[in-house]
């Protein structure tokens, strides 16, 4: 890829004017984002919010992006097929090929839409919109499904092609496209989102260049992602004493017989370097949930517990913080063509748990607990009009505890959110019965794991398919300092009823019908420091709130609460507490591994 000349930039960037172009960026990333959110037709785009805009500097840096520790250089695979001095103003790039970029698109519903951005006739920048269309083709409606061996069977494989030259699209690719989905005119809708999103991207860009001139805003840039290093760098020197720290986390299944997936790694620091070495972790295998991690993605989990708020959006500075990233092809982390990959998101919130864990080793219990991998579940069939539906719903969790404070409760994934119970309803042939915390999912500590919840429907259809997707129920999210770890989800069909059955936490190709009842239940993040520590008055609140029941508030955490459940025992309580379990650094429900 080209670089920049050394007269393209000033020398330095002008204090004030780095401010202001940091708060451009931010702001062009948000109204980009808006437009997809407002014009977008797939349900997990418009309601759930799955969806992201991001922008590049003329060399494909990350300058603005996404805080989602999942993506990766999605310039480079462009520049392989399109060299970037090739490229001209109006342009569009699009790709969804998970294995040709390297893992910058990790499975097939993922559409990437990239415009070049001009300024004094020169390359400088990228718009980028990434979005979760709701189905491109594969082996089943929604285009992921537990029962995929090979990535063929999860939809259309769209290499780095140019869909625009010059501001002329190139229908044909689109019609191709459109056709290879159950859904045309949906994703036609998201398609038009997407490509008005980085079109506005581009606009806005341009306006910043016109504004303060090329050199002065390609050095602001420059200091954006050197300003992230700087402070990532600083945070992980200070926390991480030198020495080889190793963690191992688990999946729990691949659907297909094979688990628990381990994942092994090992974070190396010495006075000249931080690398992290990956290859332990165990090798790919048949089910869908091999995680085509791009090397920049632990880095990034580092960024976005470290940083937090501090810093504007995580850019390419996060990812030169970690002098090396050492992965193993073959592995679950880095699987060979054509292994599926449409479940990966259970792999890839291990991954953040796991670096969370190698924090914590280092640090003997200093950061933030595990969490729960949030849940997918289809429903798939045929209306009262004969039409096909498809109910993809994704369903939050509870996350780890963190060191000052409880984790957070019913939370899918970062700015994603969970459908709304009225959305359902009126999309749906479906007739919500309940949606509420999931209590006890917690895992108990002084300061509490988030919990669960609870999605109870009735299914109206006279049948449908239910596909189902839930992790960490073998391997609960593990609690940190003495905290426990956390509560674990299920599916159940009709429960209580005399057919009550439950189902394979991984699985697709159950049947159900007009009355049925489903109930899913989500799982919670770890707790962090020892429960006899939490103030009584705090459990108390729990249990009144509905997180925690009154059985574990007396058991877990040691509180008492008088006959009518209104205030604590406090006699009974000093009692119980002086009983005090032992404080171990890692709490897993029957296995301690850190080190293999």
């Amino acid at each position: 890829m080209q670089k920049l000349q050394s007269d393209d930039v000033a020398d330095a960037a002008d204090p004030v004017t780095l401010q202001i172009v940091r708060g451009a960026l931010s702001a062009v990333q948000s109204e980009m984002e808006a437009v997809i959110e407002r014009t977008a037709m797939s349900p997990f785009i418009r309601e759930k919010k799955d969806f992201y805009a991001a922008l590049f500097d003329g060399t494909g840096r990350l300058i603005s992006g996404s805080n989602l520790p999942l993506f990766g250089d999605v310039i480079a695979p462009i520049a392989e097929h399109y060299p970037l001095e090739t490229m001209r103003p109006g342009d569009i790039y699009w790709f969804n090929d998970c294995y040709a970029s390297r893992g910058a698109v990790s499975h097939t519903p993922d559409q990437v839409f990239v415009a070049p951005v001009f300024a004094d006739g020169q390359l400088s920048a990228f718009a980028q919109s990434w979005a979760h269309f709701n189905d491109v083709g594969g082996m089943r409606a929604g285009s992921l499904s537990p029962d995929c061996t090979e990535i063929y069977q999860e939809g259309i494989i769209v290499p780095p092609v140019r869909v625009a030259r010059e501001g002329v699209v190139v229908e044909e690719l689109l019609r191709l496209f459109y056709r290879n989905s159950r859904f045309p005119e949906m994703v036609k809708g998201d398609t038009r989102a997407s490509i008005a999103a980085i079109r506005l991207g581009e606009r806005r860009l341009e306006e910043l260049f016109q504004r303060f001139g090329r050199a002065a805003t390609l050095a602001a840039f420059n200091a954006l992602i050197s300003d992230t290093e700087q402070q990532l760098r600083a945070k992980l020197r200070a926390l991480l004493p030198e020495g080889e720290h190793r963690f191992t986390d688990r999946v729990d299944s691949d659907g297909h017989g094979n688990g628990p997936i381990k994942l092994r790694y090992k974070l190396n620091v010495t006075p000249d370097a931080i690398s992290l070495d990956a290859t332990e972790s165990d090798d790919q295998v048949r089910g869908p949930v091999n995680f085509l991690m791009a090397p920049e993605v632990p880095a990034m989990v580092f960024a976005s517990y470290l940083l937090g708020e501090n810093t504007n959006t995580l850019n390419s500075g996060a990812h030169q913080a970690l002098d090396k990233i050492v992965l193993r092809p073959g592995s679950v982390l880095q699987p060979n063509f054509p292994a599926p990959l449409g479940m990966r998101g259970v792999t890839m919130m291990r991954n953040m748990a796991a670096c969370l864990g190698l924090l914590n080793v280092a640090t003997g219990g200093k950061a933030m607990a595990a969490h729960s991998a949030y849940v997918i579940w289809y429903m798939r069939g045929r209306d009262e009009n004969d039409e096909l539906f498809l109910l993809s719903d994704g369903l939050g969790v509870g996350y780890g505890a963190r060191t000052t404070a409880d984790g957070n409760d019913a939370v899918y994934l970062v700015a994603q959110e969970n459908f709304p119970s009225e959305f359902l309803e009126t999309v749906f042939p479906v007739r919500v019965r309940r949606y509420a915390i999931n209590p006890d999912t917690g895992g108990p500590g002084r300061w509490r794991g988030g919990c669960g919840l609870i999605r109870e429907v009735e299914v109206l259809a006279k049948e449908a398919m239910i596909s189902m997707r839930i992790d960490s129920v073998e391997n609960p999210p593990w609690g940190v300092a003495g905290g426990h770890a956390a509560g674990t989800g299920r599916c159940v069909i009709n429960p209580g009823r005399p057919d009550e059955r439950v189902l394979r936490p991984l699985s697709d190709g159950n049947m159900v019908k007009r009355g049925d009842i489903v109930r899913i239940e989500t799982g919670g993040g770890g707790g962090w420091g020892h429960p006899f520590d939490r103030e009584a008055d705090a459990v108390l609140r729990d249990v009144r709130g509905g997180f925690v029941s009154r059985e574990s508030a007396e058991a877990n955490y040691g509180v008492v609460l008088t006959p009518d459940g209104r205030s604590v025992d406090t006699a009974a309580t000093e009692k119980r507490r002086a009983k005090r379990p032992a404080t171990k650094l890692f709490h897993r429900h029957g296995y301690h591994e850190v080190l293999d």
